[in-house]
């Protein structure tokens, strides 16, 4: 009020501003009521509620142009609906109720407050900066608290923060009330609590907050001005300049504890005022103008009149803001005239400040981010460590190196309701839950997530999978039969000894060339097939390694052509053995068609087939290459492409039609005399044959990866080994340890016995 009286002398004195015009003024006490509010409202506008005017009111009735007032939302939505109706413009200070914008219901309504709308953008902008995603919301029993409070709601929700609890303040402000409210906060877990309360509910609150031991930091307020000559101003007041001022009697009475009137003193233990009470000797908030906010307010609203009667007064004919350009007749100023030209009025004061009213009645909105701090002597100083100004492309800045929290720390509160999710994790809401409460899931194998409180993890690439901590994608392992591994290793080993084994039965055989033992049955099939056998021990070895598309093509052709000459040697030596009991028949010539010319003829003619084969398998579609991946797996097998299952499959098959003919003349001999008799042998050895490579079929369709090609270089190997071990294990071991059974003379024995049976 006092800043008021001070802004109209101001404008009174400046010769610059209205010289030819004295403003006056009427105030009126709302008592913060509804009722009263309405009753001043008709009061300024001539009229009166159920009560006859004294004298006094009788001389100020009429009409007013403007209203400053009132403070609180509740009361000016009073206000300003019955004064929208008359077109009498009302500026306000304080009511911040963003229902207030709406000008169809309140067209008269201007004010210099920012409307909740901004503030609430402000803390939302304070709530995004800081980080917070489970924030309290407390709203006083009223239009502010109950709008502000919804608004900011829907505000933060968009942010993605979540509400923790929305509390309303009762006006009784009981203490059972409050203190359940304080005990909601604390079970929340919100450590950030956005209060939308005017001064007497935020005071009944937080002291309840203080006595359970919560404490608050920081909040927004209206923009400060250090208006000069303010203070000398206020400090003037004395109940012997105003004594017929109610205001000032209960001021003073209030701020020196004693009473003004004689009949009153002695009362209620208050002394009579002497009249020698200073306002400079006291410290009191009244005097205290570091803090200028509303009373700010109140200033400029006083200036926007005064320079919308400015702009009234320097109206050009033809130029006016009203109906045809017309200017406004200032003997006879009409409330509605003014409102028009308050709604345009633009001006910058004296603090540099702009000050005008967008469509809706509402100034530029700017805050100061004020920061409570506790001093070593007890005092709380107002810090201000930040601004919100709605112009600005950032809007929000924070000095946060100027903040201290509670405990005077320096480290912002974390209030969430789940902590963040790391990288390599993904949030996962919690049922029945807001959706700012989570689970940090890690993510599956082969996929990741690179950003914190990720929403899902993204695949890797097909060749790259997740590594350990699920945060980046690395390139898969290769994987195949390599000479580094174990399995590798031991394939290698036993196909080299294997090798080593025949050359070692070479070497034995060509050493003993010239006994019955080696020359029976043709020696020289018996190397052929040593050789051979060694070339398929060999032939294990392209199957370890990197594939190449050198060794793709190597591998199953030299593994197919080896083993058709081995068997192919084999069928002629069972075909030899067959023949020659029938060349001791009487009359009989057979062998003549089996000799060595004829038996070279029909090694060289079984292995041509298998060698036609691969050579129009290595034309057509030839074994490459391939690199088997799979999403589900963290490995990229290397493998051998067959090209053609087709001709893959005849090479297995002609090799089995060779060993199924060796092993069908072999059984049919088995029993024939002779010392030289290999059938058994042959038709033991065919037998292991089979074996192992009907086992290989289905294990080499079901083995995994690389696994699949370990199974097919066993089953050479164990084959070439079966076949070694039966066809030469007894000769070697007669030639070594029973040399005395290796002469003619025991062969042509035990050939009659045998024929004797």
């Amino acid at each position: 009020m006092q800043t008021m009286i001070f802004a109209i002398e101001e404008i009174n004195k400046n010769p610059n501003l209205l010289p030819n015009i004295t403003l006056g003024y009427q105030i009126y006490d709302s008592c913060s009521t509804p009722l009263q509010a309405l009753r001043t409202a008709l009061a300024v506008t001539g009229g009166h509620l159920g009560e006859e005017r004294d004298d006094d009111d009788s001389k100020c009735s009429g009409t007013v142009p403007a209203v400053i007032g009132d403070g609180g939302s509740t009361l000016s939505l009073v206000v300003a609906r019955f004064l929208g109706v008359f077109h009498v413009p009302q500026v306000s200070y304080f009511s911040s109720c963003a229902c207030l914008s709406n000008k169809v219901e309140f067209p008269a309504f201007l004010r210099t407050m920012a409307s909740d709308f901004f503030q609430v953008d402000a803390l939302a902008q304070l709530v995004r900066h800081f980080g917070w995603t489970w924030v309290g919301v407390l709203a006083g029993d009223d239009a502010y608290g109950r709008g502000g409070a919804q608004i900011f709601a829907d505000e933060v929700r968009k942010l993605g923060a979540c509400v923790a609890l929305h509390e309303v303040i009762p006006k009784n402000h009981a203490e059972s009330h409050m203190a359940r409210i304080v005990e909601r906060v604390r079970e929340s877990g919100a450590r950030v609590v956005l209060l939308f309360a005017v001064e007497q509910d935020a005071g009944a609150l937080l002291r309840e907050a203080l006595r359970q031991n919560l404490t608050g930091a920081m909040g927004f307020a209206i923009h400060r001005a250090d208006i000069p000559g303010l203070k000398s101003f206020l400090l003037r007041l004395h109940p012997s300049v105003e004594p017929n001022d109610p205001f000032v009697r209960m001021f003073w009475e209030s701020l020196f504890g004693c009473s003004l009137r004689p009949e009153n003193a002695g009362s209620n233990d208050k002394p009579s005022c002497t009249g020698l009470e200073d306002l400079t000797s006291t410290k009191n908030i009244y005097a205290d103008v570091t803090q200028l906010r509303i009373s700010y307010n109140v200033y400029k609203a006083v200036y926007a009149i005064a320079y919308a009667l400015e702009a009234m007064v320097k109206c050009e004919p033809g130029k006016g803001l009203l109906h045809e350009a017309v200017c406004p007749n200032m003997s006879t100023i009409q409330p509605w005239q003014l409102l028009e030209y308050l709604k345009q009025v633009e001006f910058t004061n004296d603090f540099g400040e702009e000050m005008k009213f967008d469509e809706n009645g509402d100034p530029v909105a700017m805050y100061d981010l004020i920061n409570w701090q506790l001093a070593a002597d007890g005092v709380v100083k107002y810090v201000t460590v930040g601004k919100f100004d709605e112009t600005t492309r950032n809007k929000l800045e924070i000095e946060e190196e100027a903040i201290l929290w509670t405990g005077a720390s320096k480290e912002v509160p974390l209030s969430v309701c789940s902590e963040s999710c790391p990288p390599g994790t993904r949030r996962a809401i919690k049922p029945n839950f807001p959706v700012c409460c989570f689970d940090c899931i890690l993510c599956t194998a082969g996929e990741i997530s690179n950003q914190t409180d990720a929403i899902e993890c993204k695949q890797c690439p097909p060749e790259f999978w997740s590594n350990a901590r699920r945060n980046s994608c690395v390139p898969k392992q290769v994987d195949f039969l390599s000479y580094r591994d174990t399995m590798g290793i031991t394939l290698m080993v036993v196909s080299i000894v294997g090798f080593c084994i025949t050359l070692a039965v070479v070497l034995i055989f060509a050493c003993n060339s010239a006994t019955p033992i080696v020359k029976a049955n043709n020696s020289e099939l018996s190397f052929l097939i040593l050789v051979s056998l060694s070339l398929c021990f060999l032939c294990a070895l392209p199957f370890i390694g990197e594939p190449t598309a050198w060794t793709c093509m190597l591998r199953h052709t030299a593994f197919g052509i080896t083993f058709s000459l081995c068997i192919s040697c084999i069928l002629s030596k069972t075909v030899v053995v067959l023949m020659a009991f029938r060349a001791t028949l009487p009359g009989s010539a057979v062998m003549k068609w089996f000799g060595p010319r004829q038996q070279r003829a029909m090694i060289t003619a079984g292995t041509a087939v298998q060698v036609v084969i691969c050579g129009a398998w290595l034309a057509v579609a030839p074994p490459t290459p391939r690199k088997l991946s799979s999403r589900e797996t963290q490995q990229i097998v290397l493998l051998c492409d067959e090209g053609s299952a087709l001709a893959f499959s005849l090479v297995l098959s002609y090799i089995g039609l060779l060993a199924s003919l060796s092993l069908l003349l072999a059984f049919l001999a088995r029993k024939l005399p002779g010392s030289f008799n290999e059938a058994k042998l042959i038709t033991f050895s065919m037998l292991i044959f089979f074996a192992v490579w009907v086992a290989f079929v289905p294990a080499y369709v079901s083995s995994p990866g690389k696994y699949s090609t370990a199974t097919e270089v066993f089953a050479i190997l164990a084959s070439s080994y079966g076949l070694l071990v039966c066809l030469f294990s007894t000769k070697c071991y007669v030639i070594l340890l029973k040399p005395e059974k290796n002469t003619r003379k025991h062969m042509m024995a035990k050939t009659a016995q045998d024929n004797r049976y």
